[in-house]
């Protein structure tokens, strides 16, 4: 990379999408690189400029002269301090804000004419997500005044105003690329290769950056004791032992974001550590239910084997593969699992821990997700439940090993 060449990196996208989390990735990984880089939020300006109520939507109101004019005048202010800080030696300024309309853009280029821009749009179409994003987004101290649904509604409501001007990026735009911030995809790209930084650039928008993933498996439960498949029970005296310890093996770690299944003993492991921590999201993802072993959930594999001796030994020939009778295969399990981390890691951001609680099946399907096993092997790696995973999966570090609690 050419140290003495200046690149300003804009991010695109209504709220909610991803961008800040993509604009700190960049940053994050570059600064390790000596490469001399800095973001530029709108909204940290705004609420610099404006320390009184900025949470109302009528603020993001484009029909709305007085206000417009306020977020015209912080945008110039955040882009002159990126101006400022490539004057004064920096390398790549990143412009964090939504600049979805053309305008905006336009005076983008404007305040830039003698550097090269790369534009980055982030996308994500999934609803589902973005309602747990805009419950993330509320949580901060910028709308710990309202509500819950008050606030809820008036992020809506924001988020329908820029995308009343939302327009994609075009040809006119110039350096440009439009990603996929959920899946680390990139959907379209129209950007110069010898763009200064752009090779490694490129490189870090489609990778997943997991500083510290604790992943462990839910205490004993009722139905483990019992020897049984799948089911929804509590945890025993025994799992609720190792849910506090679990809990005690992580004071003083701070986990803002952990992750369960739908299921009560995965809730139940995680419930200890969380109320000890004031702050802290969880979030209960289908995608990490146990295994759907159709109609031999519940049985254990002894009754399997002499009720449904065909089950148990076609089961047998190809353990990854095949589907239990109205129920799932690892494969298929796979697919849903892999969501769930995607939704996980995209919701915690650049979060420096995370927790996800999941099912023997389960784990083995995150852990083959970063230790590329054989598939014929996912079904028998090893997941205790008085034990954690500890996983870091940077572009600097690759780190895997198996701790007691």
């Amino acid at each position: 990379m050419n140290r003495d060449k200046k690149l300003v990196v804009a991010m695109v996208g209504l709220p909610a999408m991803g961008k800040s989390t993509v604009a700190l990735k960049l940053k994050e990984n570059l600064d390790k690189e000596d490469v001399r880089v800095a973001v530029f939020n709108n909204g940290d300006v705004r609420r610099r400029m404006l320390p009184g109520n900025t949470a109302h939507a009528g603020f993001y109101n484009p029909e709305n002269a007085e206000t417009a004019s306020l977020r015209e005048h912080i945008a110039a202010t955040n882009m002159a301090e990126a101006r400022a800080f490539l004057s004064a030696g920096g390398q790549i300024a990143i412009l964090d804000a939504t600049n979805v309309s053309p305008k905006r853009r336009e005076t983008i280029r404007a305040t830039f004419p003698d550097m090269p821009i790369l534009f980055i749009e982030c996308r994500n179409d999934d609803p589902a997500l973005l309602d747990l994003s805009i419950d993330r987004k509320i949580r901060g101290q910028e709308f710990a005044h309202l509500p819950e649904n008050e606030a809820k509604k008036s992020f809506r409501e924001r988020i329908g105003y820029y995308r009343h001007i939302l327009r994609s990026l075009t040809p006119e735009d110039g350096n440009g690329v439009i990603l996929d911030s959920l899946n680390n995809r990139i959907l379209l790209e129209r950007a110069d290769s010898l763009l200064p930084y752009y090779a490694r650039i490129r490189d870090l928008l489609v990778s997943d950056w997991i500083k510290n993933l604790f992943l462990a498996r839910h205490g004993q439960s009722e139905d483990n004791l019992a020897g049984r498949i799948g089911g929804d029970t509590d945890l025993t005296e025994t799992g609720r032992s190792q849910a506090w310890a679990l809990s005690r093996h992580f004071i003083g770690t701070p986990i803002p974001y952990v992750f369960t299944s739908t299921k009560r003993r995965t809730q139940e492991m995680a419930e200890p550590l969380v109320t000890a921590r004031q702050y802290c999201s969880v979030f209960a993802f289908t995608e990490f239910d146990e295994i759907d072993a159709g109609e031999c959930e519940g049985m254990t594999p002894a009754e399997i084997k002499e009720r449904r001796p065909e089950v148990y030994a076609a089961r047998s020939l190809d353990k990854y593969r095949y589907t239990y009778p109205g129920g799932e295969s690892y494969e298929i399990l796979a697919e849903r699992v892999e969501r769930g981390l995607k939704k996980a890691f995209f919701l915690s951001g650049n979060a420096e821990n995370i927790l996800i609680v999941g099912h023997q099946a389960v784990n083995r399907v995150i852990l083959s997700h970063f230790l590329f096993r054989r598939a014929e092997d996912v079904p028998y790696i090893y997941i205790p439940q008085d034990r954690y995973f500890h996983i870091v999966s940077t572009h600097t570090k690759k780190l895997f090993e198996l701790k007691k609690f």
